[in-house]
């Protein structure tokens, strides 16, 4: 890699295909792979339905970014839409925010990474198997655009397939090859319910749902390094949160119809224990290969999406210049290396905390992202107004508008306010709040600082 470049832009070798993979990439691993447990281990079966609720929110914001990308196309990523619907100081904070969760996200899938790594048989502690991870993953995002969309795909066909072949085969064991259907509902109904912990348990499970879903609006940041960013995010709108829907959905019903609930061990893959059951010879270890590579892929797609989030901040001017610093093929090493950084620090957090990281990490993150939803959902509310009041014809919409943005900012609102009365949940909002105050303290401080510049230019003029 060459570093000396600091033109600021970007590399456009990126074709549909990696774009779409890029979406998937980013939502299928370990939220899906590994988080699955933690979730279905808090919710019992009942969390299937906060799988498909989550499905259906990521499906609409996917809609909104359609509708906003199309009506106003070449604005880049998301944070741009926002700041066009609610003001600067919304795209400050969500790309702000943003790349605090893909920060988060990088160090949760560093330390799944790592963990199951070190379970297959690597040797050595698991923080040291954490850096090498994170280091092999930075130099690939540092070679060039086109190494990492090239990798992705791969990584994430590879991913996609092993989701579908499990859903094929776990149908077939529960249906016809196994027991039988009536043995798959005791398996989901004998152990305490459909909610054996009450609504407390999957309202605890939403943070990492949510997470393990987030990743969609990738396609929005990614297709602006396409030829036709427009139709690529209107494309990735229509197709890729449908599909994610079904995997997610589909897969943990199967799991938790061929493996009681409460057998299920929180941080271990469910889909392992599933194929286990199921019996089929070598189906276990080819299953925990996947899983791994799933986690590679994921940690790729964070670290690729957070430098460009960081390379955003610098070149719209919410963050220092440097940031948008470019090496000479393009690629934003800055936000990469600050990537490998924060990877590093949660491997070093792991060895002296007391809480499993990648669960603290994966809440913190999915919380925030509702919040960033919100904004999101606002600024669609506010574009379209403006669209229908100019008479501008959108080929691509929301549903039911206005209500159901209307409905949709009030459901998020509403269960972040209930999370907060969810005991095991305190930790993981402190932290997430704590990093939304930092990220209005710093909007503040900026408003004052320019504030300052203005009345010194005008008395300068004077």
């Amino acid at each position: 890699m060459n570093i000396g470049s600091t033109t600021g832009e970007l590399g456009h070798s990126l074709q549909p295909r990696h774009v779409a993979m890029i979406a998937l990439g980013g939502v299928i691993g370990a939220g899906l792979f590994v988080g699955a447990s933690s979730a279905i281990a808090a919710g019992g079966p009942g969390v299937v339905l906060v799988y498909a609720a989550c499905g259906l929110l990521v499906l609409i914001i996917m809609r909104m970014l359609g509708e906003m990308a199309v009506a106003q196309p070449g604005r880049g990523s998301f944070a741009e839409y926002a700041a066009l619907g609610l003001g600067p100081w919304a795209g400050f904070v969500i790309r702000w925010l943003y790349w605090y969760c893909q920060m988060f996200g990088v160090g949760a899938e560093t330390a799944a990474g790592a963990k199951l790594l070190h379970e297959a048989g690597v040797p050595g502690p698991v923080w040291t198997i954490g850096f090498g991870l994170i280091g092999l993953m930075t130099i690939v995002n540092l070679l060039s655009v086109r190494a990492y969309g090239e990798l992705e795909f791969w990584l994430a066909l590879l991913k996609v397939s092993a989701i579908g072949a499990f859903i094929v085969i776990g149908f077939a064991f529960v249906t016809a090859l196994g027991p039988g259907p009536s043995q798959a509902v005791a398996t989901i109904t004998q152990h305490g319910g459909i909610f054996p912990e009450g609504l407390g348990g999957p309202l605890a499970a939403i943070p990492i749902v949510i997470f393990s879903m987030f990743g969609s609006e990738m396609a929005t940041i990614a297709a602006a390094e396409s030829a036709d960013p427009a139709a690529n995010i209107a494309r990735a709108g229509r197709s890729v949160a449908l599909r994610i829907a079904v995997f997610y959905v589909s897969s943990v019903v199967l799991i938790i119809a061929i493996v009681p609930w409460t057998s299920i061990v929180p941080g271990l893959s469910p889909f392992k224990a599933a194929l286990d059951v199921i019996g089929i010879p070598g189906s276990g270890r080819v299953m925990s290969s996947v899983v791994i590579i799933a986690v590679l892929s994921a940690l790729n797609s964070a670290i690729y999406v957070s430098s460009r989030m960081l390379h955003e901040l610098g070149r719209s001017g919410d963050g220092p210049h440097f940031l948008a610093s470019t090496a000479r093929n393009k690629t934003p090493y800055v936000g990469v290396l600050v990537a490998f950084t924060f990877g590093s620090a949660a491997m070093l957090a792991q060895m002296f905390a007391n809480q499993d990281m990648f669960t603290l990490l994966a809440g913190s993150a999915g919380a925030i992202m509702l919040f960033i939803y919100v904004l999101i959902v606002a600024a669609q509310v506010r574009l379209r107004f403006r669209c229908e009041a100019a008479g501008i014809a959108l080929g691509f919409k929301v549903w039911l508008f206005p209500w159901l943005s209307y409905a949709t900012i009030m459901l998020m609102l509403g269960v972040l306010a209930v999370l907060a009365s969810v005991p095991g949940q305190l930790l993981t909002l402190a932290i997430s709040a704590t990093t939304i105050a930092i990220v209005f303290v710093a909007l503040w401080m900026r408003r004052r600082a320019e504030g300052r510049m203005l009345l010194l230019h005008s008395t300068a003029g004077e």
